[in-house]
């Protein structure tokens, strides 16, 4: 991919994102919440890029997926007011039709378009399947964790702000009641990602996001979120029994040995 190429990626994505400035103030929040972390995500994704040591036409590549990893993201909050996949549809597949709808890839050569296409497609799955054509590996992987280390910011921003400015989608409707599931406390203890299905309140799905640490597949990743600090500012938002304190403890601990280690 050139430059030019992906500087008209972006064009399209800014004049895409406008078509919906005409939905309400609460949905214009949500609308809004993904622009930003979209261009979040690209900033990541460069920093990836470069601590991995990729080269300038895949580092473009990566771009450009990081870019139009959400796009099916617009649409579903339009029609369902929700980022809840399972209440709506799946955001990557919606992806992969605005792409297709609006030729958004139709100049890049079939190879490039068919590896784009799937790592958005598969940047969403609890787990990478098993077979799927390479080099969209690298990609997807390098997806999932860009989007991961913005989702993190997301979350942990929401609660900063006033609660008549929160952007009402971010939490997926999970109520903001006392305690956390044993299940999700569980599969964390066990170095597992939380499933959403098992999520019953707000404080799972920070357990969940806490998780999240298990399914990064890069040391630049790691190196990242021990910088920012995310986990550990997440975990503070959550009052712990014993059991849950000890399994986030070791969640925590494991970002500094990855950080250390090759990659993964």
């Amino acid at each position: 991919m050139e430059q030019s190429q992906l500087d008209a990626l972006h064009t399209w994505f800014d004049n895409y994102v406008q078509t919906y400035n005409d939905i309400d103030e609460e949905g214009f929040r949500n609308i809004l919440l993904k622009v930003e972390h979209t261009r979040k995500v690209c900033e990541v994704m460069a920093l990836l890029a470069a601590g991995e040591g990729m080269t300038p036409e895949d580092s473009r590549t990566a771009a450009a997926v990081a870019l139009l990893h959400d796009v099916g993201r617009f649409p579903q909050f339009r029609r369902w007011r929700t980022f809840r996949d399972s209440d709506s549809d799946n955001h990557a597949r919606l992806g992969i039709e605005v792409l297709r709808q609006q030729g958004v890839l139709d100049r890049l050569p079939a190879a490039e378009r068919l590896l784009i296409e799937e790592a958005v497609r598969f940047h969403n799955l609890l787990a990478l399947p098993l077979r799927f054509r390479s080099p969209t590996s690298l990609f997807i992987r390098l997806i999932r964790d860009a989007d991961k280390l913005d989702i993190w910011r997301v979350f942990l921003d929401y609660f900063k702000q006033p609660e008549n400015q929160r952007p009402s989608a971010v939490t997926l409707g999970f109520p903001d009641l006392p305690g956390v599931s044993p299940a999700c406390v569980r599969e964390l203890a066990a170095g597992r990602v939380i499933r959403l299905e098992d999520i019953r309140v707000l404080n799972d799905f920070k357990l969940l996001q806490i998780s999240w640490v298990y399914d990064l597949n890069f040391r630049s990743s790691y190196r990242l979120l021990l910088q920012r600090g995310h986990i550990q500012e997440l975990a503070a938002t959550i009052p712990l029994d014993v059991e849950a304190a000890q399994a986030v403890a070791v969640a925590v601990a494991s970002i500094d040995r990855h950080a250390q280690k090759e990659n993964t």
